[in-house]
């Protein structure tokens, strides 16, 4: 079993635990005001989406000091367009009240990073302030991703389908992604490779925000993505690893 197949299962067996005790609750139906987490990458030079993360299964603990709130404002006041918050708890220590908290603090649009196997996490992500949902191709049929689109499009959010192959990349397509990103991390294996994200943009047709994702250190790293055409980019360890994560940011937006 590879780790995304291992992470998928552990998913699906806790969905299935909240959903046999009552998940969602009544109290899980509230819908705070969205912001437009599209606009916020689709316009000017290349966007950044800074992410939260605590630890990850390629690199442990990637900080231990991790005060969300205080690097959720860092990333507000360093330019990032918007943010990312890892909700898994097991493989990424996040927790889903992240999102809520976040919220209250800054005014950027949150992606809430998961891995969504169930309607009833859409429902949940709308419900805890985000403003879009991560959609992994890789492991949703054909049929239930465009099912999910049309979900998350009913209760107003936006959503980034990540891709890391060809056959990802023309499934995202067909199914009328807004957002598509490339992973350059191969979620089987965990290897990086920054090319993925050079390889696969001619497949992401005009109109379509295009995203690269994971494997992003340098400014020299933005540069080339910006050139090959690509509006944004998902930076998350490189700043969770960082001694100055204000310093950083800047200094991979120029």
């Amino acid at each position: 079993m590879t780790i995304l197949e291992e992470i998928v299962a552990h998913k699906k067996a806790e969905v299935a635990r909240k959903k046999a005790a009552g998940w969602p609750s009544k109290n899980q139906q509230s819908r705070p005001p969205v912001r437009d987490y599209s606009a916020a990458l689709g316009t000017g030079p290349i966007s950044l989406i800074a992410e939260l993360k605590h630890q990850s299964p390629s690199s442990g603990i990637l900080r231990e000091n991790y005060n969300i709130l205080q690097i959720a404002e860092i990333y507000q006041d360093g330019g990032a367009s918007a943010v990312s918050i890892l909700t898994d708890r097991k493989y990424f220590g996040g927790r889903e009240e992240h999102i809520t908290m976040v919220r209250r603090e800054i005014t950027l649009p949150i992606l809430r990073k998961d891995f969504i196997v169930d309607p009833c996490q859409i429902a949940e992500a709308r419900s805890l302030g985000a403003d879009a949902v991560l959609l992994i191709a890789a492991i949703l049929t054909p049929a239930k991703l465009c099912s999910f689109l049309s979900q998350a499009r009913e209760v107003d959010l936006s959503c980034l389908v990540e891709a890391h192959t060809r056959e990802d990349v023309e499934k995202a397509v067909a199914a009328g992604a807004g957002i598509i990103g490339i992973n350059n991390r191969d979620l089987n294996t965990m290897r990086v490779d920054l090319a993925a994200s050079l390889r696969l943009r001619e497949l992401i047709p005009p109109g379509v925000i295009a995203v690269s994702e994971s494997g992003i250190r340098t400014r020299e790293d933005v540069i080339r993505l910006e050139e090959a055409g690509f509006d944004a980019v998902l930076v998350g360890g490189v700043l969770m690893s960082s001694p100055d994560i204000g310093h950083t940011l800047k200094e991979l937006l120029g």
